[in-house]
């Protein structure tokens, strides 16, 4: 009893931080920062894991219907029982999958596909249940990257986009691909302490 009580307390506890920006517990998926170049954030990042799915919607409406279906497929819409616990804010349960940032979004031929990285750790994630949702190798890339706060409306992230590849000519770098949005906060983080930021490929000049 005692233990469920110190459980539901922490998740709260985790919960309300998030309302703030605090993303304790909250996996990332790991980088080496090469460096910082006109305010833009140069990143290197390892070959990882994604759940993704593609959605023939606006953006706005791409990005809802996306978290959903990969937020059914982490909450045990897959084939097999990972016991992998949940990380914060979501209280930790057996055959789910753990929660990580950023959710990803990136326009393509034929809409925008949603990614969710996977923890590090899972190294053969269970086959989804949804056919709209596959399990993809993402390669290992160096990005440049931009952040902002704020609601990432489609008009707030279209800027931001527009403002790293404007900068990206005062670096050493030139864009190798297209641009992506990152998403790390919750709705209900406060907009000024949200986390969000523009990334694209990079390769050297």
């Amino acid at each position: 009893m005692l233990d469920r009580l110190a459980t539901i307390a922490s998740t709260l506890l985790l919960s309300a931080c998030s309302v703030v920006g605090v993303r304790s517990g909250t996996e990332e998926p790991r980088f080496d920062a090469l460096g910082t170049e006109a305010g833009l954030e140069i990143r290197r990042y390892a070959p990882r894991l994604a759940a993704e799915t593609t959605v023939s919607a606006d953006e706005a409406a791409a990005r809802n219907e996306g978290f959903s279906r990969l937020a059914r497929y982490i909450f045990g819409a897959n084939q097999g029982s990972a016991k992998i616990a949940m990380t914060a804010p979501v209280a930790q349960e057996p055959t789910r999958i753990a929660m990580t940032a950023p959710v990803a979004q990136q326009a393509t031929a034929d809409g925008y596909r949603i990614r969710f990285f996977l923890p590090a750790a899972l190294r053969d994630p269970p086959a989804p249940d949804d056919p709209r949702v596959t399990i993809a190798e993402v390669p290992g890339e160096t990005v440049a990257v931009l952040r902002f706060s704020g609601v990432p409306n489609p008009d707030a992230v279209a800027e931001a986009r527009a403002q790293l590849l404007a900068t990206l000519p005062r670096t050493r770098w030139t864009a190798s691909g297209d641009p992506v949005a990152w998403f790390y906060d919750p709705p209900w983080t406060i907009p000024a302490l949200r986390r969000n930021e523009v990334a694209v490929p990079v390769s050297p000049r």
